[in-house]
């Protein structure tokens, strides 16, 4: 088990020092941490709006994570095929089910600490209001769990091919769905033809619903069961794709 344990952690030091290692990781920093002031303020009018909350922060993640996240998981797999050390961390005392997690959780430590690294916007709120911390730190528990299940689609994605951006444009044209499934502009427009019914399983598979509760201040096991369920099947999904391409 201790040895397990050390192979594992091995595993996702050396995909955080890849990241850190490169220009990638703080190009997505600063990129993230811009688009997230730019939507805030400038589009969402925070100032403007007069209140201490961080609702048209959060309103932007799903759609910020669409292309940033896929960047960030496209070179999960896809690279370590393109430059054959794919077979060298299959050498490794771990399985390849280990593996696939360990370079997953060391992804989603990445994106977890560019959302820590907005915390000024949380500064900012508490120094102009009294804004519910409650609804705050669930609409940080839902940005982080949606980041990880977008992360778990593009290792899926990752998996399948050996190009990057094959990897990036599969990974948004699912993560897309996925969010257009459930948005209440889409849902709309379908509810004038479809039962209702069909709406209500067609949304039930996106992303939307489960974070817009969650961001609202509720936190709700329906929601954690399903973005565990989505992470769960996209990264036993990519177990299977490399399991298949290795045999």
């Amino acid at each position: 088990m201790a040895g397990f344990k050390t192979v594992t952690t091995a595993i996702i030091r050396r995909e955080l020092a890849g990241y850190f290692g490169s220009p990638v990781a703080y190009v997505f920093i600063v990129i993230f941490l811009m688009l997230n002031g730019f939507f805030t303020f400038s589009v969402s009018r925070f100032y403007e709006a007069g209140q201490a909350d961080l609702r048209g922060f959060f309103q932007w993640h799903p759609w910020v994570f669409l292309f940033l996240v896929p960047a960030v998981a496209m070179r999960l797999w896809a690279e370590e095929r393109r430059t054959g050390t794919m077979e060298l961390i299959l050498t490794l005392p771990v399985t390849l089910w280990q593996a696939v997690t360990a370079k997953f959780v060391a992804a989603w430590l990445f994106l977890g600490l560019a959302l820590v690294l907005t915390f000024p916007l949380v500064l900012t709120v508490a120094y102009l209001g009294d804004p519910d911390m409650g609804a705050v730190l669930c609409g940080y528990a839902g940005s982080l769990l949606m980041a990880g299940a977008y992360l778990s689609v593009g290792s899926m994605t990752s998996s399948l091919t050996r190009n990057q951006v094959v990897s990036f444009i599969l990974s948004v044209v699912v993560c897309l769905f996925l969010v257009l499934a459930g948005w209440e502009p889409v849902t709309g427009y379908v509810s004038g033809w479809a039962p209702r019914w069909v709406v209500d399983v067609v949304s039930g598979f996106s992303f939307m619903p489960h974070f817009t509760s969650m961001q609202r201040g509720v936190i709700d096991v329906r929601d954690l069961v399903y973005y565990l369920s989505v992470i769960f099947f996209m990264l036993f999904a990519s177990g299977v794709i490399l399991q298949n391409r290795r045999s």
